[in-house]
């Protein structure tokens, strides 16, 4: 597994054109979540979420236990 490197801000960016120099990512894999991150700030707006803490927290909440549930049947099918 690969340890995840949080983007230091747009400004701290430097790439080579495939990855970016600081956080050591792919241009893919950053462009990837940038979506994915925009896509859950339009369900927001969309939906006129006022409590936008409760709505980050259960978003994290349930990514956790998808990401371990996910890793656990792949690790069940491969043994």
């Amino acid at each position: 597994m690969v340890e995840f490197k949080p983007c230091q801000g747009k400004t701290a960016c430097r790439d080579d054109g495939e990855r970016c120099l600081t956080c050591g990512r792919s241009l893919d894999e950053i462009a990837a979540l940038r979506e994915l991150l925009k896509s859950l700030t339009e369900l927001a707006i969309t939906y006129r979420y006022q409590n936008v803490d409760t709505f980050s927290d259960y978003i994290a909440k349930k990514l956790r236990k998808s990401i371990e549930h996910r890793r656990q049947s792949c690790n069940e099918r491969h043994t």
